[in-house]
This record gives C-alpha cells, structure tokens and sequence, in this order.
C-alpha cells in the first residue's frame, strides 16, 4: 500500500484544492519532500502519517487505501449473501450457509452496520422459512397472529436485537426505513404492538417517499420518468394492500366480496398500465389470479376459477417472454420512459415473486388462508387442473 501513498496524497490535495506548499507548511516539512513523496521518490516519516490523515480529515486507514479495499471487502459480502438469501423464497435452500456466511462476516467486520443489517435479514427470513407465519381469530373472526408460538423463534429474537442496535446508529437512508419495515413487522409477529407503532411513527408518511419527492427533484424527461416509477410503485402498493385487506376481513367479507376486491387487485394495474404491458408485475398479477381462483370455486363459479388459472399462465407467459427479451420498457403514455428490468426482483417490493410456471401449482393459492386445504382437494380432483398442470412444464 506504501507505494500508492504519494499519488494518494496528491488525489487529495487537489480534491481540495490545496498546494504542496500549504500541506508542507501545515506539517512542518518543506515542499521539496511533499513534491518527492507524490513522485513515489520517497515516503513521509511514520509520525508524520496522523498529521496528514488529520489534515485532510481522514482515517489512516483511508491515507493508505485500507478503507477503499475494507469497503469493496463488505460490499462483496453483503451482495453474495443477500443474492443467496433470496434463494430462500418460502424454502429453505441455503439458510444454514446464509447464517453461517454472516456470522463470519461480523467477526471479521464487528459493528458494522451493512453486515449487521444483512445477518438480521437472514435471520428474518429464517423464521418464515423454517417455521412460518401462524394466524388466530379473534372473538370478531378478525385474523391476528399467533404470537405466542412466533416468540418461539430463537432467529426473530435475535434479529430484533439487531434492528434495535442498529436503530440507534443508523443515519436516515433507505437502510434504516429497511430495518424499520422488518423491525416493526418482527414487533407485530410477537405481539409487541406499542413497540411496532412507536418504530413506524419515525418513517416518512406517503408524501415523503423516496419515489414521490425524486419526481420533485428533477425536470423535464426525467421527471416525466419519476413520476412513472412513482405511479408503478404506488399501484403496486395499493394491489398488495387490497390482497392483504381480504385476507385480513377473512371472516367478515363475504366470498363474492372478496372476488370483487381481488380483480380490483388486478384491474388497479389497467389505470396506469392501460395498453396491457404490466412489465415485471406480469407474474405477480398471476398470483393474484391463482388466489382468485380459490374464492371463485367457493362461490360455485367453477368454470371462472379456471379460467382465472389460465390467466395466471397467460400472465407468467407474458413475464417470460419479457424476461427472454432483457431489458425494455413500459409502453403505456404515464410509464413509457420506465425500464423495465424483468431478471430481479425489485428489492423495494415486500412481496417478491417466484418466476418459475411449475411454482404456480405447487404453490397454489400463494397466500394461506383457513379455506386452502378444502378448495385445494376439491380443485385438484378437477380434469381440468391435471390439464392447466401438464401445460406449467
């Protein structure tokens, strides 16, 4: 590292605009040696080494380029295990290796807030995949969690442990509303609701987002783009919630209420999307449809159920032929300048979605509800299923 210490010292002297005169006069040297040392004819005396970190106002780590490389050593870390993490899609791949990998990484890199972050998401994600989400009635037939047997999960416990750390640290920043997503829905999980509600009250409220006020921030075509990804989250948004307000009204909606609330889960879409290309939400618009099925054959419309299962491969057909192509764009008048990057999942969405066809069976509705395993047997016993399957390979 010795041998880049002069161009490192030259890099930061005109990064701020400094002569080799000033910085020799601050350190007590002449400007002859400044002048070898950016030459690499020489190197400053190692007690010399505080007073130039200081007078640039650095570590001397970042002087000798430790941090550059300590930083790049993180980065690779974190990105190999988030990517090996979201393997773990409602099944356990990999999660040991995920812990494992983490833990390690914190010991090499202790208190560091990325890797901290990253082992708390692990484990996050390991009480879903190893153990599950459980839900209760209430005395109203309202859905609640069952948060008695959540408080079992030796995986949440630590990882609320770790938010709450790094709640305490963490700069305002997409990190930290992470931990504050993950954080209040761990709280929710195990029944810490004063808790879940005092974390939430810190984020922004829908007005503040990043995706709205980025529309705020520039002009012309590019605001034009803000304001189309801004539309495409916020549809998303409000699909998800229609979904999760029919499993949360389970009891107290009727089965026609719900199929009403789900297609308008999946027409909100047309309002923005209104020539039919729903981009990389293709395939979640196809869950929507195969958890509409379930509420179509209760309400006796068995015909429709399948033909919402076939819109469901019509719509991971549309995300394939989207994902064969690579990257493109929206084409619809709002969204026409967003791209569409159909190979990942958006890391912002709270519900990322399988893409593979054969997933839609074996996973069929998608979300569990009490009515799942009737409807599953009965729906399954059908012709028809063991047709729409063959066509999934």
């Amino acid at each position: 590292m010795q041998l880049d210490l002069g161009q490192k010292i030259r890099e930061l002297r005109r990064r701020d605009g400094r002569t080799q005169e000033a910085l020799a006069e601050a350190i007590g040297v002449t400007s002859q040696a400044v002048s070898r040392w950016e030459a690499n004819g020489g190197y400053p005396d190692m007690e010399m080494i505080p007073s130039i970190a200081n007078y640039f106002g650095i570590s001397i780590d970042e002087l000798f380029g430790y941090d550059n490389e300590r930083s790049k050593r993180i980065d690779e870390l974190v990105k190999k295990i988030d990517q090996m993490n979201s393997q773990n899609n409602g099944e356990d791949i990999n999660i040991d290796e995920c812990i494992f990998l983490a833990r390690n990484a914190l010991i090499e890199f202790p208190d560091n807030e990325k890797i901290m972050l990253c082992l708390a998401s692990v484990l996050y994600n390991a009480g879903y995949v190893r153990y599950g989400e459980y839900h209760l009635s209430d005395d109203e037939g309202y859905d609640v969690l069952d948060v008695e047997k959540h408080r079992t999960y030796s995986e949440w416990k630590e990882a609320i442990s770790l938010y709450e750390k790094l709640l305490k640290t963490m700069e305002n920043g997409e990190p930290r509303h992470r931990v504050i997503r993950e954080l209040s829905q761990l709280y929710l999980n195990t029944g810490e609701y004063t808790r879940a509600l005092e974390v939430v009250e810190s984020a922004p409220n829908i007005y503040s987002t990043r995706e709205i006020l980025k529309a705020k921030a520039v002009d012309g075509k590019k605001r034009a783009k803000a304001y189309g990804e801004a539309l495409l989250k916020m549809v998303r948004a409000c699909s998800e919630l229609m979904v999760s307000g029919v499993i949360a009204n389970e009891k107290n909606m009727s089965v026609a209420e719900k199929v009403q609330s789900l297609r308008g889960a999946i027409e909100i879409f047309d309002t923005v999307c209104t020539d039919g290309n729903y981009g990389s939400h293709h395939s979640y618009i196809a869950r929507v449809y195969t958890f509409l099925s379930l509420y179509l054959w209760l309400d006796e419309k068995k015909d429709d159920a399948f033909m919402a299962l076939e819109s469901a491969l019509s719509h991971f057909q549309l995300y394939d032929e989207s994902h064969t192509k690579g990257k493109g764009y929206y084409t619809a008048p709002l969204v026409k300048l967003v791209q569409n990057e159909v190979w990942k999942n958006d890391p912002d969405i709270d519900m990322p979605i399988e893409t593979s066809h054969i997933s839609l069976a074996k996973d069929w509705p998608w979300w569990c509800v009490s009515e799942c395993d009737v409807v599953k047997t009965e729906i399954q016993g059908d012709p028809r299923w063991k047709e729409w399957v063959s066509r999934l390979q």
